[in-house]
Order: structure tokens, then C-alpha cells, then sequence
């Protein structure tokens, strides 16, 4: 599996690249990760001007533990190449790649970067927003589990999908959440995290904390989000609860237990737990480490 560090990723903000006014605020912000856009959030009159603004972003990035993720646009556009070599440019934590539709696409992004020498610690992310995408989901993530492809996270394209599928967008996403699951199944798969796509009604905030509490029910990482307000609900919802972490430190303390050593299966509070169980521990309590839990 990868050997991917335990990032917290409960709530990732799309900024817009050519928003000054939104960028300046992100030292500010408690979200786990800044996705500076390149792409569907810049206008074709603007692209340019937003990819030289890039190097001044990412020269003042918060002192506090941020992920700096940069959206370029596709490789196939007439933008790809000059986004990914100005970004690379810039060592950012990561490089989101939209209309991935095949491993291909991650590997040539991958390559680009290894001929131009920049450090393995920049990785790649991936939008999984075409029919393709989906249909070669499986392909995709097996690369995470080589690091050499700097593959660390997806990111549901949800809007793209709805698009380019005709589905209905309704409220439970019920036509949608298949797909999601597949996304994670993938995920967990290839060792690669997976967050979800974005809630469009940033004002309701009800229906926001409702779509974040069955996104971490179905087992995603955490939420793309497009305003501030959005974060404090994404950040809890996507947070191990007090009684999840009560009960992996119990886990853990009972297999350090020296009596315990060796075995595979130890009886905690009337039931059987298994060294399986002491790795999901273990990971949620790396994770709370992560966020000050």
C-alpha cells in the first residue's frame, strides 16, 4: 500500500487564483486544505494572469500546517502545459489534475514532473468528474500504490458528473451515490484518500452538514468546499468522534498490553477485536494527531 503520510483533509477550499481578496484570507482559515484554481474558477481572459500570481501565492503560505494544492487546467487544453510547468515551478503539496480519465493521464503528468526534477514530495491529485474516470476508476487508483506516481487523493467532480451524465441532481444524490462508493472502493483500494465534491447552496447550511454526515458515513475523507462558512461543519463532521477515539485508545492499549503480544485476537468489552481492528485504531488515532484531536 502507499506509504502516504496521515494528512487530515476534513474540509479542502477552492480559491480562486485570480480572487485576490479570497486569497488573503486563507492564513486565516481553519480548513486542512487551500486548492488555489486555475480552472473552472478562472475566466479564459484571466487564466494567464492568475498562473503568474501563482509563485507569489505559494511564496506566502500560511506558517500553520496547510495543504497548498494547485487545480491546472487539463493537459489536453491549450492552458495544460504552462499551468503544470509554472505550478511544478512553485513546489506546491500537490498538483490537482481535472478530466482525469485514465491511469495514462497520471503517469504523463508524473513524468513531467520527474523530467523537470521536482521533489517527489509534490504529489498529484485527481478529479474523477467524466464517465471515464469512473469506468477506469479501478486502474487509476491501483497507481497509488506506487509511489512513484506521486498519486496521494481523488477529488469527486460531482457537478462535471451530473453534466456529463444528465442524472438528476437531487437532494439525497441518490443517483450519484452509487458512483461515490465507487470512488471510495477505489480509493481505499490504492491507498489514496478520497474527498467529496462540493455543496452549491453555500448558504444552506443544513442541508450542507447533512450531505457532509453522509459523506463521512460512506466513508470519504473529507468535502471539497466553496466558501469559508462551509468549513467549521465540514471540519467536525469529518472529525473522529470522542467516543471513536475513546475506543481506539482502548484497542491500542490492549494489544500493548504484554500479555497480548503475539496475539490476533484479544476480548475488549465483551467482544472479540482483532488485529485488524488495531490498524483502523491506530490510523484514526494518527489522524486526530493530525488535527489536534
Amino acid at each position: 500500500m502507499s506509504q502516504n503520510p496521515v494528512r487530515p483533509r476534513r474540509s479542502v477550499l477552492y480559491v480562486p487564483a485570480s480572487n485576490d481578496k479570497a486569497l488573503a484570507k486563507i492564513a486565516t482559515l481553519a480548513c486542512d486544505a487551500v486548492i488555489i484554481d486555475l480552472e473552472d474558477a478562472v475566466l479564459p481572459a484571466e487564466k494567464a494572469a492568475a498562473r503568474e500570481k501563482l509563485a507569489g501565492i505559494l511564496a506566502n503560505r500560511p506558517a500553520r500546517r496547510c495543504e497548498m494544492v494547485v487545480r491546472i487546467n487539463a493537459l489536453t487544453s491549450q492552458w495544460g502545459a504552462d499551468d503544470l510547468a509554472a505550478a511544478a515551478a512553485c513546489e506546491p503539496d500537490a498538483i490537482l489534475l481535472p478530466k482525469v480519465d485514465t491511469a495514462r493521464d497520471i503517469l504523463e503528468a508524473g513524468d513531467h514532473l520527474d523530467e523537470a526534477f521536482v521533489p517527489d514530495e509534490v504529489k498529484l491529485w485527481a478529479m474523477v468528474e467524466t464517465p471515464k474516470a469512473l469506468m477506469n476508476i479501478g486502474a487509476i487508483a491501483e497507481l497509488g500504490r506506487d509511489a512513484a506516481s506521486r498519486l496521494s487523493c481523488f477529488v469527486a467532480g460531482t457537478n462535471d458528473l451530473v453534466k456529463e451524465t444528465g442524472i438528476q441532481a437531487t437532494p439525497d444524490r441518490r443517483y450519484l451515490v452509487p458512483w461515490l462508493m465507487q470512488m471510495v472502493l477505489a480509493a481505499r483500494a490504492g491507498g489514496v484518500d478520497v474527498v467529496d465534491g462540493v455543496f452549491n447552496h453555500f448558504s444552506d447550511s443544513v442541508g450542507f452538514a447533512r450531505e457532509c454526515a453522509e459523506a463521512a458515513a460512506m466513508g470519504f475523507d473529507g468535502k471539497t468546499v466553496i466558501h469559508p462558512a462551509q468549513i467549521e461543519a465540514a471540519n467536525a463532521a469529518f472529525a473522529p468522534s470522542v467516543a471513536a477515539l475513546a475506543e481506539a485508545r482502548a484497542i491500542a492499549g490492549m494489544f500493548a498490553l504484554p500479555e497480548n503480544a503475539g496475539k490476533g485476537v484479544v476480548v475488549l468489552g465483551g467482544r472479540m477485536v482483532e488485529r485488524l481492528h488495531l490498524a483502523q485504531a491506530e490510523k484514526l488515532l494518527a489522524k486526530a494527531a493530525g488535527i489536534g484531536a
